[in-house]
């Protein structure tokens, strides 16, 4: 439950213990991050031992969904009322410093627990598949064939609400020593930047069709921001 001043509560498992400062609890930062990523890695304990599962998810509102083959050991596990601990990290650069001790990464990371319970409204479930779809490029879902009957029964998807969750951010320049200030060498933030390239066309296609809106605004803004 987001409290009065927009913030996730702080609990035993979401309190940051290391380097405290970076800990952000704001359900924007949290939101933020959470749209800004398209993979997450999902942790549980199947069989007595730990699993991690990178997947594709979707936020819509105060809750998180991911989906899968109807049969994943991953789904049917979490279904059941498993614990589990969900992370999306994005790397924003690296920290090099006069040290390798010092060296580090500009990062924006949200760690999630809680239990997911399996969405049986058909309603709710092509929400979701929608939401999915357009996490990955908006506009798209408007562009493909409607899902069948058939596929919505072989998809399984969960719901895990956003009620336990933490951010972890460092930005900036690095952090030395300060008599390593002095050192003649270069230290400075190598920034990583992400973009589209050149869309490649399904050598399948019947006939040569323009690109659609969707990847025209997704290729728009890569090239926009390499003018820059």
């Amino acid at each position: 439950m987001i409290t009065e001043d927009n913030s996730f509560p702080i609990t035993e498992r979401t309190r940051l213990k290391r380097l405290p400062a970076r800990g952000a609890y704001d359900a924007q930062t949290i939101y933020d991050i959470l749209d800004a990523g398209r993979i997450c890695h999902i942790g549980f304990v199947s069989d007595g031992a730990p699993v991690v599962i990178p997947t594709g998810y979707a936020r819509v509102d105060d809750r998180l969904y991911v989906h899968g083959s109807a049969a994943s050991r991953m789904l049917k596990t979490l279904a059941q009322g498993a614990d589990v601990c969900v992370t999306v990290t994005l790397l924003d650069g690296l920290v090099l410093a006069r040290s390798a001790f010092h060296s580090s990464m500009n990062y924006r990371s949200v760690v999630v627990f809680g239990k997911a319970t399996l969405v049986e409204d058909r309603d709710e479930k092509i929400a979701a598949l929608t939401a999915f779809t357009e996490h990955v490029l908006r506009g798209r879902w408007p562009e493909v064939r409607r899902v069948t009957e058939q596929e919505l029964k072989a998809t399984s998807v969960l719901r895990l609400p956003l009620t336990e969750a933490s951010a972890k951010v460092r930005t900036g320049p690095p952090k030395d020593e300060e008599e390593d200030y002095a050192l003649p060498i270069w230290a400075g933030v190598l920034p990583l930047v992400t973009g589209f390239g050149e869309p490649i066309s399904d050598p399948r296609l019947e006939t040569a069709l323009p690109l659609p809106a969707s990847v025209k605004q997704a290729i728009g803004k890569t090239r926009s921001a390499d003018e820059r």
